[in-house]
Formats: C-alpha cells, sequence, structure tokens
C-alpha cells in the first residue's frame, strides 16, 4: 500500500510530512534514552522549528499561489516522490543536562516522547478524518531518511540512511 495513493490534496500532504517527521524523530529520542551509557554519546533531536517554518512556508506559498512548495533548509531536504532526508542536530540543551543530572536528562527525553506521540497522533487523526485512513495501518514505504552518519536500525517504517 503506497501512502501517496492516499493523499488527495496539500493538506493532507502537509499532514503526511508532519507522520514522517515524528516517526523520525522518535528513533533519535529512543536512540538518546538507550545509548546514554554509550562513550562519546552526543544526545540529539530532529530540527524541531527548521521543520515548522518550512511546513509554514509551503502553508503560506499555497495560500498565495496555490501549489504547496516545500523548500529545503539547513538540515532538512525535500526530494521527488515525496522523499524527505533530515539531519539530526546536536541538543546542547540535553546534553548540559546529562552532564549535571541524569534524572533531569531522562525526564526531558520521555517528556519529548510524550510531545512527539502527541503531535503524531492528532495529525493521524487529522489525516484519518481527511483521508478516511490510519495512518498505523498503512504501510510506510516512503523514502524517508536521515542524514549523516548515525546507523539505525530497522522497525516498521522504513528509514535508510546515508552519507
Amino acid at each position: 500500500m503506497d501512502l501517496l495513493s492516499f493523499i488527495p490534496d496539500n493538506v493532507a500532504e502537509v499532514l503526511a510530512e508532519i507522520i514522517r517527521f515524528t516517526e523520525l524523530r522518535r528513533r533519535i529520542l529512543y536512540h538518546n534514552i538507550h545509548r546514554v551509557d554509550e562513550p562519546g554519546f552526543l544526545p540529539q533531536d530532529m530540527p524541531v522549528r527548521e521543520f515548522a517554518a518550512a511546513l509554514n512556508d509551503a502553508v503560506a506559498e499555497h495560500l498565495r499561489n496555490h501549489r504547496l512548495l516545500f523548500r529545503d533548509t539547513a538540515n532538512i531536504t525535500f526530494g521527488s516522490r515525496s522523499s524527505m532526508q533530515i539531519r539530526p542536530v546536536v541538543d546542547a540543551h540535553a546534553q548540559d543536562l546529562l552532564q549535571r543530572s541524569r534524572d533531569e536528562y531522562m525526564e526531558l527525553q520521555v517528556n519529548k516522547l510524550l510531545e512527539n506521540a502527541l503531535n503524531r497522533k492528532v495529525a493521524g487523526e487529522l489525516l484519518r478524518q481527511k483521508c478516511g485512513v490510519c495512518p498505523t495501518a498503512m504501510e510506510w514505504s516512503v523514502n524517508m531518511t536521515l542524514a549523516g552518519g548515525t546507523s539505525w536500525e530497522s522497525s516498521s517504517t522504513r528509514c535508510d540512511t546515508t552519507e
């Protein structure tokens, strides 16, 4: 089942991008919790504000010119057929917390995971109401990539790493 076949308009496409982004962010945050004891570990996060600004610009372009245009940013590249490549960024605040208080660091990561899950749930529900499909039931075979040198395990969502 191809996700693109369920996207009837620009609103649905924006929601699908949010769902993809939250899946990638979930992986980063999971990594931050489970690999905290590895030597040289640096906590990362997705460029959330940068992604929100990119979506805001795309919606503004749609309102002005009736076309949805995703523009690349420093850490996010949009490609053909709804592909997206995102470079995670070092989370300096989390790194500082980790050095000062492991408990506060873990609380921050859990709170980010909860926020991310809520964002995904809201976008998924809006997409379900808009298109009549539930994103959790779809096969996520879309082209979704984390940029950078980090290796990511396979899960239910395809996510390849490129250099």
